[in-house]
């Protein structure tokens, strides 16, 4: 089976232009491949985390990743998938979310001489003259063209600034001055991506003629991917102080049935055939000792073989033991939040980030969603007692330990 068969069967590829002399170059690692990163926070994410994925298993086919990091992009803001124009960051904001993307991507690519960029796209970007760009690269682009893209066409009627309308030139932009820099023949993205990867791919060939070997590819499901790992509390983050290892576990350990094969087959390195074998025998239990092979693995990954152990000791106490687990995320209370040594049920919820909100949280005690120490509050007025800690949990999977400061 070649590396191109692999990504194939794995569900990785969707669209792409020059499918034989693409395959050719993965399969003889002769690709050298971009995929961009914009630093909207201080933390990667499990929607980046697909894309790192494809990095390494590219690189480890002896492909070249590059990195790109959106020093310059970040500050624009990309309109594809968002109804409304992002918050603008300042520099300083995007050069710290930058430095976090760096420490956290050095755990998991192999960034050694020779082996994968890291590069920012202000270097090029910061430094255009405006009337230079509208001469060297406006001219290449039909405005016609762009306003039909999927990327645009979704915003029109809200509004689209001109600010936004420049994105897609400067990801163009990039595509060729990395060509140019580096020799870099192929980009990835997303499939909301598609349309800004043609106008660097067709960019490249207008300026640089036609035998210039620019190519693209779209992840299957990089737009699942930034719905995958979106919780009530937020983005599933890649940064142990955001999401706790055990967080991190428990996440893919509650994913539905229908998405355990496709999670195992884009995100984990367990041979295809294995994977493929484990799909013909999905029924039952088998659901469940799948999702733990899952949230081990991934967890391993992102954090470590020790902490991947300590989640899953942590996941078999809670569900199947005695319900208590020094690892389980864990919110300490000022004690001004007490009475007489209780709390109230419904400032629980808030307190401990299981409702997003005092509306979720009077939704979520009124429905009793709660359960305090595996007891269900019927009274959405009751006064909970709290000698040490009390475990909430909330559904049949999320637990929390409330804990007195």
């Amino acid at each position: 089976m070649t590396v191109y068969e692999e990504l194939q069967r794995r569900g990785l590829l969707a669209q792409l232009t020059d499918e034989k002399e693409i395959a050719d170059l993965i399969n003889n690692g002769k690709a050298t491949f971009y995929i961009g990163f914009d630093p909207t926070a201080d933390s990667l994410h499990v929607g980046h985390f697909m894309a790192l994925c494809l990095m390494k298993r590219m690189q480890l086919a002896g492909n070249r990743p590059i990195a790109l990091l959106g020093g310059g992009t970040g500050l624009i803001g990309d309109p594809s998938g968002k109804t409304d124009m992002r918050k603008v960051l300042t520099k300083e904001t995007v050069d710290h979310n930058i430095e976090c993307f760096k420490k956290q991507m050095s755990r998991f690519i192999d960034f050694g001489e020779g082996k994968a960029m890291m590069v920012n796209n202000a270097d090029w970007l910061l430094d255009l003259n405006y009337m230079e760009l509208l001469r060297e690269v406006g001219a290449c682009f039909s405005v016609n063209r762009m306003l039909a893209a999927e990327c645009y066409k979704q915003r029109m009627e809200r509004g689209l600034t001109f600010l936004e309308f420049n994105y897609m030139i400067m990801q163009s932009y990039d595509f060729y001055m990395l060509y140019k820099k580096y020799g870099c023949n192929m980009q990835f993205g997303g499939d909301d991506q598609w349309s800004n990867m043609l106008g660097g791919t067709e960019l490249i060939r207008r300026k640089l003629g036609k035998d210039a070997y620019a190519m693209t590819i779209t992840l299957l499901l990089n737009s699942e991917g930034k719905k995958m790992g979106k919780t009530e509390k937020g983005a599933v983050w890649l940064d142990a102080d955001k999401t706790s290892p055990y967080e991190f576990f428990q996440y893919w350990r509650n994913i539905a049935d229908a998405d355990v094969v496709k999670c195992l087959k884009l995100l984990t390195f367990i041979p295809i055939e294995e994977i493929e074998e484990m799909e013909q025998h999905l029924e039952g239990a088998a659901f469940n000792q799948a999702k733990e092979r899952l949230a081990f693995e991934l967890t391993k990954m992102i954090h470590g073989e020790d902490e991947a152990n300590k989640a899953l000791a942590a996941a078999k106490s809670v569900f199947g033991g005695t319900g208590v687990s020094d690892d389980m995320p864990t919110t300490e209370i000022p004690a001004d939040k007490f009475t007489d040594g209780k709390i109230g049920i419904r400032e629980l919820p808030t307190l401990t980030g299981l409702a997003p909100s005092k509306r979720g949280e009077s939704n979520l005690t009124a429905r009793g969603g709660v359960l305090v120490d595996d007891v269900k509050i019927a009274d959405p007025n009751e006064m909970i007692a709290v000698e040490d800690f009390v475990v909430i949990k909330k559904g049949k999977k999320v637990f929390h330990k409330a804990k007195k400061s």
